[in-house]
């Protein structure tokens, strides 16, 4: 939250021919009733929604892919989830950029913002910490702290190839997840 990704994500589909700015969290504000809450620690139903909400990411971005765009999935997508997120969309080419700005940064932007991810009990230095620690170190991880939203995406362009998902390079991989080829941004 508060890393820039719905800007840069948005921005980047505007620089890409046929493109498609798919935002993970538009699945979980769909849910009227019984919406759980996301935290640091899922309930139980927190992570069934959270996995339903990737598989329906997933499904949308495929069959964008199958239509012949170019699709920016914008999500928050950590740990052992994020290997898992990929193989359902696995197929190339597949990019993963994470943004991932300091706390001190993610701070300053929250306060410029009207709506509130962290609080006293759930800030963003215990967020970055749980993230680093269990998210695995692949794809592009880009320190956005210091950098304008041009810049970034800059940088991104700059750096698709660093950002290129092979399935070889995923944990525990061995065997192929089908065709497609969604271009993801996640944190």
């Amino acid at each position: 939250m508060a890393a820039g990704k719905s800007t840069v994500a948005q921005q980047l589909a505007e620089r890409l021919p046929r493109s498609v700015h798919l935002r993970g969290d538009l699945f979980r504000r769909m849910i009227v009733n019984g919406r759980a809450e996301m935290g640091l620690e899922l309930s139980p139903e927190a992570y069934q929604q959270l996995r339903l909400r990737y598989q329906l990411a997933s499904h949308a971005a495929k069959q964008y892919v199958a239509a012949g765009f170019t699709v920016v999935y914008q999500d928050i997508i950590g740990g052992k989830e994020l290997v898992e997120v990929i193989r359902e969309l696995a197929g190339p080419p597949l990019h993963l950029i994470v943004l991932c700005p300091k706390p001190e940064a993610v701070n300053a932007r929250e306060q410029g913002r009207s709506k509130r991810g962290y609080s006293s009990s759930f800030t963003a230095a215990d967020f970055d910490r749980q993230f680093r620690a269990e998210t695995p170190r692949i794809g592009f991880w880009l320190d956005s702290s210091d950098l304008s939203v041009d810049e970034t995406v800059d940088t991104i362009l700059a750096n698709l190839a660093q950002a290129q998902i092979e399935d070889e390079t995923l944990p525990g991989s061995g065997e192929s997840s089908g065709p497609g080829s969604p271009l993801g941004a996640g944190r």
